[in-house]
């Protein structure tokens, strides 16, 4: 069992790492290991009818398999340095860029063609969010939807499955170091290897942090993001989504100076469970297909929270947070913007009442029993200064779903390169806590294929 690369995770990073070894050495002996499912056997059981809510199946399918978290995704590919991860720090601006261009290229070749690309370039909106004191980030965004993006990983699984070995359902649960490589032990059987490529993502962290104790790699708490998922009319954002369809606001509280930003719009879709580590947090869904599309948008509004001395962990801090809201509703919860404000619980009536219909399944009740002051007053702040921007955005019934969390993996100490201080183990993607993107995964695993396929 002995390869010259093995893979550890198949989601961007890994899958786009495949895909370049491939097209500069086909002679590669290569494997890419993969906990979850392939991609034509991934899916959630959730239909809303017999089962509504996470019934924290063994593997989910919404986290993990071909793809990665981002498979059933909406689709985004931000091309920006701007955020989406520090890759650029290590390999520098340009070729940051460079790369994810290139990935843009390899979707539309795989089923990508025809989608539009957006850019905030030249846009009037930036204007008129500084005005009121919000920033709109600069980006180019491609959206490929959510049914888009699954037949362009369909065709990349199609193109790569006769040349590199993949081994789904098989978790990895140590890697060792050898005289000449490693040793990938799973299922107590172990696969020997020059070069490995870990790509396990943000769902594989806490295995990322043992990995880096057993080899002595260092790490460093980066921070958590906590916040709400926000639903409306579509008619409220269209006029920024119509033209930018993502808007990556941020903006600076008041009360606090805290940081609170847009993340994952999505025009006409859909809220959706996730199960990280077996706590049940929020998302959000869109598609390109008109006949799947809703008549909501939905967005998270994000507060990031950084730790240093003497608490560290920043996602455990995050995991207490959604744990809570678990214990509470039993999953998630949703209220109303205008019962929040007045200091009660929404009921299921008063959901039913609202103006706007839920897409997602969620419990009725009361977000500041489980959100802490700071954050929520900073969410509350936010909403009332995009209501300037999109008015309506402060109505009654505007839905907020807590909570949405995103946990970001520690930062692996990695050179430029992105290899660890044992030679030929690199660590991409989001698992290495340098990306938080589809564009950034994806780029890293190419420009990590491309060194070893340099010294091959």
């Amino acid at each position: 069992m002995q390869y010259d690369v093995i893979i550890v995770g198949a989601g961007p990073g890994g899958i786009f790492a495949a895909y370049e070894l491939m097209q500069l050495n086909s002679e590669l002996k290569v494997a890419v290991f993969e906990a979850g499912h392939a991609l034509n056997k991934r899916k959630c059981p959730i239909d809303g009818e017999k089962i509504k809510s996470c019934i924290n199946c063994k593997t989910c399918s919404i986290m993990s398999g071909f793809g990665g978290a981002g498979a059933f995704s909406d689709g985004k590919y931000n091309i920006t340095n701007d955020f989406g991860g520090t890759l650029y720090e290590y390999i520098g601006k340009k070729q940051a860029l460079d790369l994810m261009n290139y990935v843009d290229k390899i979707n539309l070749k795989f089923g990508g063609e025809g989608t539009k690309l957006y850019t905030t370039a030249g846009t009037r909106f930036k204007s008129i969010c500084i005005q009121h004191d919000l920033h709109l980030l600069d980006a180019s965004v491609r959206h490929l939807g959510t049914d888009i993006n699954f037949i362009v990983l369909e065709n990349l699984y199609a193109y790569l499955k006769d040349k590199v070995e993949f081994f789904f359902d098989t978790p990895v649960s140590s890697i060792a170091t050898e005289e000449n490589g490693y040793a990938i032990l799973c299922n107590d059987k172990t696969y020997h290897c020059k070069d490995c490529i870990v790509s396990v993502g943000r769902s594989g962290s806490k295995w990322m942090e043992s990995v880096c104790k057993e080899l002595n790699i260092s790490t460093e708490s980066t921070r958590v993001d906590i916040g709400v998922r926000v639903e409306l009319p579509a008619t409220v954002f269209a006029h920024l989504t119509d033209e930018l369809y993502e808007s990556k606001i941020a903006y600076r509280t008041e009360k606090y100076g805290d940081k609170v930003r847009t993340f994952c719009m999505n025009p006409k879709g859909s809220v959706v469970n996730e199960n990280t580590n077996g706590i049940i947090t929020v998302n959000g869904h869109s598609y390109e297909d008109p006949e799947k599309q809703t008549e909501n948008t939905n967005f998270a509004l994000l507060v990031a929270k950084h730790f240093s001395e003497p608490f560290k962990d920043s996602n455990g801090y995050g995991e207490s947070i959604a744990k809570l809201s678990n214990m509470l509703g039993g999953g998630v919860i949703v209220q109303r913007f205008g019962d929040l404000i007045r200091g009660r619980r929404s009921t299921e009536s008063r959901i039913e009442e609202a103006f706007i219909t839920p897409t997602l399944n969620a419990t009725p009740g009361d977000l500041s029993l489980v959100l802490p002051k700071r954050i929520l007053d900073g969410i509350i702040e936010m909403i009332y200064a995009l209501d300037k921007v999109a008015p309506g955005t402060a109505n009654e019934d505007t839905l907020l779903y807590g909570v949405e969390v995103k946990f970001y993996n520690m930062e692996v100490e990695v050179d430029k390169n992105l290899e660890s201080k044992h030679k030929g183990l690199y660590i991409i993607g989001d698992g290495s806590g340098i990306t938080h993107s589809l564009s950034h995964a994806s780029a890293s695993g190419v420009h990590v294929a491309r060194n070893i396929a340099e010294k091959n």
